[in-house]
């Protein structure tokens, strides 16, 4: 969304912990072109405040309450088309993290990761125009997105039911019997796997599949 100089940047703060919301007010009361609006404690209070004032941002912790993650997301988007949402969150998931730019966020922001005038030119960064989108998160978030991108593409359907039945512990007997295919061909399809994912054992290819977020924890 495009400002005048003159414009005041309308942000409603949403988070479940008051004293959070309160830091993060005071931060931008001394901020003149920053106007806190409106404030909400969990995903209702998302949709409800964002549709009432139509602000310019909607701030939001992705691990309030229901409703929750890329959901709630993609609500707002829809309910608040000219809103621009910023992420400002704990989870360092890098499976959230894609799910949330696929929601078209303006920004995804790890709390641990950024410090108060960063926040304030984040703000500031994502009212210039349409296509920027930040992120600042750990290097190991980065890494998991990185490969999640690398080999998404790479897994075909079946070899990621397999995967996802090995990360619940269950042996290829068992993947075979879940899934009504040969033990051979889990066996195959583990092989597959590994050779994508560059891994060396069973534990590797979930490990990585995690990180890049192929598969849930």
């Amino acid at each position: 969304m495009d400002r005048t100089s003159e414009a005041a940047i309308e942000v409603v703060l949403l988070d479940h912990i008051a004293m959070f919301r309160e830091a993060v007010r005071n931060l931008f009361e001394v901020e003149p072109d920053i106007r806190v609006v409106a404030e909400g404690a969990n995903g209702a209070d998302a949709l409800a405040i964002a549709t009432e004032f139509m602000p310019d941002i909607v701030m939001l912790d992705i691990e309030m309450t229901d409703p929750y993650g890329g959901g709630l997301l993609a609500e707002l988007r829809a309910r608040c088309p000219g809103t621009r949402t910023v992420v400002l969150t704990m989870c360092e998931d890098p499976a959230m993290v894609q799910e949330a730019l696929e929601a078209g966020i303006a920004a995804y922001l790890v709390k641990s990761s950024i410090v108060g005038h960063e926040l304030v030119a984040a703000i500031r960064s994502v009212t210039r125009g349409p296509d920027n989108v930040l992120l600042s998160v750990p290097r190991q978030t980065m890494a998991g997105l990185r490969l999640a991108g690398a080999v998404a593409g790479m897994l075909s359907e079946r070899e990621r039911s397999v995967l996802e039945l090995a990360a619940q512990a269950l042996s290829n007997t068992q993947i075979a019997n879940r899934l009504y295919i040969a033990e051979g061909t889990v066996k195959r399809h583990l092989t597959n796997i590994y050779s994508k994912l560059g891994a060396v054992s069973r534990v590797d290819a979930i490990r990585k599949a995690m990180q890049g977020g192929l598969i849930r924890s």
